[in-house]
Parts: C-alpha cells; sequence; structure tokens
C-alpha cells in the first residue's frame, strides 16, 4: 500500500520546489534509509524512515512515493512528511512476522528499496496463554470489537433460522462467529457475504484483521498454559473451542455481579444437570438494532428436545427476575483475554 500526504490514502508523495537544472533529472540519486533493520511483529513498534534526493551534489524536493511492495499486510506507512532535505514516514510494525520490502520513487525509473524484517513476538504479559500480539491495546480497538462482536451476535437473533450460518448450533458456537467475525476487517464484500444490510458505521479494529496474524484460523487456546512460540505449531491453538474451554483458557474473571458487565463480556454458568456442564451468554447492552436502552443479553439455547434449539434475547433485569433453571449456577461476568488491560 502507498500512501500520498495530503491526499487519499493510496500513493504517499510530497510536493515541493525543485532545486537545480532539468539536467539533473536525468541522472537522480535517491536514498532511503531505515532506522532499523529489524522490528518485533507486535502491532505498535515502529522505525523511522527519511527519504534524500541528491543531483548534482545538491539535494532536491521532487514528489516522493513511499510503497510496501511486499509484505503489505505485515506493517504500514504513517505520518509521511515533508523535511529539509526529503521525506519522512514511520514505518508501523503489524503482528504478521516475515519480510516487509519498502520502495521509494522520485520519477519514471527512480526507485530505492530496502527492507526490514519483523520477528515473532512471544510475550505473554498476564501469562494467560494469550499473546501480546492478539490483545487489543488502545482503547479504540477494544471498543470498536465490543461493539462489533454485540452487534453481530445481535444480527443473528432477527434473522429466521433456515438462514443462520450453519455452524451456529449452540452457545458457544455463536460465541465464535461473533468472536471471529468482529477481528475482520468489515468491508462492503464481507458484510454482504454475511448476508448483513445494515451494518454499522462503525471502525474496525486497527491493529490487525483476522486471519491475518501468526495464529491464523486458530484463534482460540485449547490448552492451558503461559504463551510461547512453539504454541503455533503444537495444536495448542484451534478454531474450535466449546463453552468451558472459553471459560477457562480464552476469557478471565471481571465480576460476579452482572451489573458490572460490559457490551462484548461473557456470563457463564455452571449446568450441574445437563449433558453439556457449561452455559454462556454474551452481554448486549443497550440494541442496536432497536431502540432499546434497556441491557440485553443474547445466548443460543443449544438442541432441546429434539430440536435445534434457538437465539434468544431478554433484558437482564427479565433475567435477574426469573433466573432460568437451565442455567444453573452463576459463575461470573467474564472477558475476553484480548480486551485485558493493566
Amino acid at each position: 500500500m502507498a500512501i500520498r500526504l495530503g491526499g487519499l490514502a493510496v500513493v504517499a508523495a510530497v510536493a515541493a520546489m525543485l532545486i537545480g537544472a532539468a539536467a539533473f533529472r536525468s541522472h537522480p540519486d535517491l536514498t532511503l534509509w531505515v532506522s532499523s533493520p529489524s522490528l518485533p511483529a507486535d502491532g505498535h513498534s515502529a522505525a523511522q524512515i527519511v527519504v534524500e534526493e541528491k543531483r548534482g551534489g545538491f539535494f532536491v524536493s521532487d514528489p516522493i512515493e513511499l510503497e510496501i511492495v511486499e509484505g503489505q499486510r505485515r506493517a504500514r506507512i504513517e505520518s509521511v512528511r515533508p523535511e529539509h532535505n526529503g521525506t519522512g514516514a514511520i514505518l508501523r510494525a503489524g503482528v504478521q512476522p516475515g519480510a516487509v520490502v519498502i520502495a521509494a520513487r522520485a520519477g519514471p525509473g527512480t526507485e530505492a528499496r530496502t527492507q526490514v524484517i519483523l520477528r515473532l513476538d512471544p510475550a505473554d504479559r498476564f501469562a494467560d496463554g494469550t499473546p501480546d500480539f492478539l490483545r487489543l491495546d488502545t482503547h479504540t480497538d477494544r471498543e470498536a470489537f465490543r461493539r462489533w462482536f454485540a452487534f453481530l451476535a445481535e444480527s443473528q437473533f432477527f434473522r429466521p433460522p433456515s438462514q443462520l450460518p450453519a455452524e451456529i448450533n449452540d452457545c458457544a458456537a455463536l460465541i465464535r462467529f461473533a468472536y471471529r467475525e468482529g477481528l475482520r476487517e468489515h468491508t462492503g464484500a464481507w458484510a454482504r457475504e454475511l448476508g448483513l444490510l445494515a451494518p454499522p458505521a462503525a471502525l474496525s479494529i486497527a491493529k490487525y484483521h483476522y486471519p491475518f496474524t501468526p495464529l491464523g484460523a486458530n484463534l482460540y487456546r485449547v490448552r492451558p498454559g503461559r504463551f510461547r512460540a512453539e504454541d503455533l505449531r503444537d495444536r495448542t491453538f484451534a478454531q474450535f473451542a466449546d463453552a468451558e474451554t472459553l471459560y477457562r483458557l480464552n476469557t478471565h474473571l471481571v465480576s460476579r455481579v452482572i451489573q458490572d458487565a460490559q457490551p462484548g463480556d461473557l456470563l457463564f454458568y455452571r449446568q450441574l444437570e445437563q449433558d453439556l456442564p457449561f452455559h454462556a451468554m454474551m452481554y448486549l447492552g443497550a440494541s442496536q438494532l432497536e431502540p432499546d436502552v434497556r441491557a440485553n443479553v443474547i445466548y443460543h439455547t443449544g438442541p432441546i428436545a429434539g430440536s435445534k434449539g434457538e437465539i434468544r434475547r431478554l433484558p437482564v433485569d427479565e433475567l435477574l427476575r426469573h433466573p432460568s433453571p437451565r442455567n444453573g449456577n452463576f459463575l461470573g461476568v467474564y472477558r475476553f483475554n484480548i480486551l485485558r488491560q493493566e
């Protein structure tokens, strides 16, 4: 992807006065320099980029185009700006390890390239098994995920059962669907594929987009332990996780009081007399699809009496007044580890 300073986010160019005679254009000397040859793929580390064009011993200031020509999903170019002898910018690391090749151009046939290596960051600062590269570090990203997660779950409540994704067949399946799709890049094509008629005007998270992380499609931790690089190869992560696995390995306790929940949190229950001993609800807060300011929860019942079950939405105050025997013992309000803060 290339960027244009002061223009659309397609090409980055800095327009300034041309210094020197036209004869110097045929033999430009373009220098592309990056402050670090390697960065951790942690989603926030950065390196300085400097581009200088020198002709006949004089610095000039042609329009400079900066572009990532290899590894476009591994990093992004930000803050392109004119400097005294050229162009400056920032290379911001993504979360995928690998090579990133940057090209600078100052007209036809005038190009310089350099490479930066992004290395896997195996940090797990909370020792909960979730790698830091997956955590959403900014308030903006956390709120974006919460909004999309709640919207995607609630939108399934309004769909005819025959139009529900086949994968949604119990409480954990509804959570997995909303979690995975909430981490994607929310384009028009994505919305059409899911059959969303009126998606919210909300930003996608910026740090990464599923499945473009070192985990690929394997979002859920299924074995206990602190995160290690070996976990990427030994089936410690998978595309499937039941309610108990979400509860034990992918979320953390926030409160024993439902009123402390935020949109996107999960309510876990222990079902002492059920075939599936763990049950989960999703806390929505106020509806995004109806003019209803009451706080709601949503869940899939799972199979009931030989039927496939259904998605149910109900106000929290009703849940508290009439707790369902099916819900068993309330375990607490839990939050995804990717939303964990200090």
